[in-house]
């Protein structure tokens, strides 16, 4: 009870020092990845698709074809009706030659950061993701390709990268 009497007059003490503590609003610190995604995200496109999903963990598109070195917005729409909950989607898109496999069984595990690893060796196979999705939601991301090859993406909600998966070809 004593600790609990001297921890209550501390915190009096350090309010009655600095009132405009109280309508302080509260300082956010933004990653620099994110960062980095607001940067592109005011950069105009050179070319806009858009994919849609649905409840049958299926995207529109199975193939993508983007010019290499260009700015694409790619905009995801759910258009589905089940709660995100149980039916989230989102749109992963991998480095050239990262597992998909492996990237995908690490985000399972991953819900607080919407199906996203944050270890360092899954952001570095990051190219770009959309956030977590629930009925009639939509996101775009911007990014650029910059060697040509075959970038796969697809679906990290866990179980959803069987079947929600396609490739981008960068020529």
């Amino acid at each position: 009870m004593k600790q609990i009497l001297q921890n209550s007059k501390i915190f009096a003490a350090a309010l009655s020092l600095s009132p405009a503590l109280l309508l302080a609003e509260p300082s956010t610190v933004v990653p620099v990845a994110e960062k980095k995604e607001e940067a592109m995200a005011d950069k105009k496109a050179d070319l806009e698709i858009v994919v849609t999903c649905n409840d049958s963990m299926q995207f529109d598109k199975k193939a993508i074809e983007v010019p290499v070195g260009k700015t694409i917005k790619l905009v995801l729409k759910n258009v589905g009706k089940a709660p995100k909950v149980a039916m989230g989607h989102n749109l992963v898109i991998l480095k050239k030659d990262a597992n998909l496999q492996e990237w995908a069984m690490k985000a399972m595990p991953a819900k607080d950061t919407e199906f996203i690893p944050s270890d360092e060796d899954s952001q570095k196979k990051l190219l770009a993701h959309t956030k977590l999705l629930g009925p009639d939601e939509e996101d775009a991301i911007t990014f650029t390709i910059t060697e040509a090859g075959e970038y796969e993406y697809f679906c990290s909600f866990p179980g959803h990268f069987a079947l929600m998966k396609g490739k981008i070809t960068a020529k």
